[in-house]
């Protein structure tokens, strides 16, 4: 009796394939074939689960926001359930901000992966809509986030916007910065940036 394959399973270890090829030899090199000879499998197999090379890289596109977006809001939940102003809401919340930055294995992957897409997002705009997607999910994220640290920016959305948007270039900075110079931006100097900006989000709204 022939193996019964498990078409998403397979799908995600395709997948795994681009991500490892992104992270190692950069977007360019994501073919179907290489993909494929990543994955240990025949071209024909990859082409069963995506019909072209575009296919396949908005499919990865949209596993990676996914993946971020999912411990986005595990993070969230968990600065929401400590106290503010205490250690554990101080320690949730650079938690949540360290889901951005390449602080392990997992993260750097993801990171490099997620940052590599959206550059090619520029050019390729087959993943014009998934790269709207990820800043959208993104921004919705962190405008919570510095709502639960300052509420009083519920009233003023100018400054919510523009909060939002300094701590997403801080973000994309160190993260870009750790990628491209991780033996001087390491996990430690990441985390003691995000524990300095953070001081600055908590601090009133100017009237």
């Amino acid at each position: 009796m022939p193996k019964i394959v498990d078409a998403e399973a397979r799908r995600q270890e395709v997948v795994q394939a681009v991500f490892r090829i992104i992270a190692s030899d950069g977007l360019e090199r994501a073919s179907l074939r290489e993909v494929a000879d990543e994955a240990g499998l025949a071209v024909g197999s990859v082409r069963h689960y995506f019909a072209s090379s575009d296919e396949l890289l908005v499919f990865s596109f949209g596993v990676v926001i996914d993946r971020i977006a999912g411990r986005l809001e595990t993070a969230l939940s968990d600065v929401e359930l400590e106290v503010a102003g205490s250690p554990g809401h101080h320690a949730a919340v650079l938690n949540l901000l360290g889901q951005f930055l390449p602080l392990d294995e997992e993260l750097a992957v993801d990171a490099c992966v997620w940052m590599a897409f959206r550059h090619a997002a520029r050019i390729k705009p087959v993943l014009a809509p998934e790269a709207e997607r990820s800043h959208r999910t993104v921004a919705a994220a962190i405008g919570r986030l510095i709502l639960l640290l300052n509420p009083g920016q519920a009233d003023a959305r100018q400054t919510l916007v523009t909060e939002a948007e300094r701590l997403l270039a801080t973000l994309d900075g160190l993260c870009m910065h750790a990628l491209l110079q991780p033996e001087w931006m390491t996990a430690e100097v990441c985390s003691d940036v995000l524990a300095s900006h953070l001081k600055t989000l908590a601090e009133p709204a100017e009237s």
